[in-house]
């Protein structure tokens, strides 16, 4: 029965896209109408770009390992198949806090105390409001 009308509803779409669009959210609505099969969609698609991104980042220190190999290869070194690249994390912990204190030595101590100076100035017509237009002139 279902299949019926979703035959009906797919054959009887006209031209314009708007009524495409709105036959299609009908037959969504018929298809799933408690909202469940896109609730699944949903979370398959997130959990598949998530392992994917997991996929990605675990794989990206093989991918820069084996291109600075082949860079020190081409420069004439010899490496060993057990020689590791890996970084400890003491050595990154230290290299973190160095950049931390070298980009706040970059910055400017300022100081916070703001001062409005009042400044006397000598009488000038040119900024006299006594001058302007205020009226028009007959």
């Amino acid at each position: 029965m279902l299949l019926t009308e979703i035959l009906q509803l797919t054959q009887t779409v006209t031209d314009t896209s708007i009524v495409k669009v709105h036959r299609n959210s009908e037959l969504f609505m018929k298809i799933d109408p408690y909202g469940i099969g896109m609730t699944v969609i949903g979370y398959v698609i997130v959990f598949i770009a998530l392992l994917l991104l997991y996929i990605v980042f675990y794989n990206l220190t093989k991918l820069l390992t084996s291109n600075l190999k082949r860079l020190m290869r081409k420069e004439g070194h010899t490496i060993d198949k057990e020689h590791s690249f890996e970084i400890s994390g003491e050595v990154n912990a230290a290299i973190a806090a160095a950049l931390f204190l070298y980009y706040n030595e970059l910055h400017d101590q300022e100081n916070t105390v703001l001062t409005i100076n009042r400044v006397s100035r000598a009488y000038s017509p040119w900024s006299s409001k006594i001058y302007s237009l205020r009226q028009y002139p007959r």
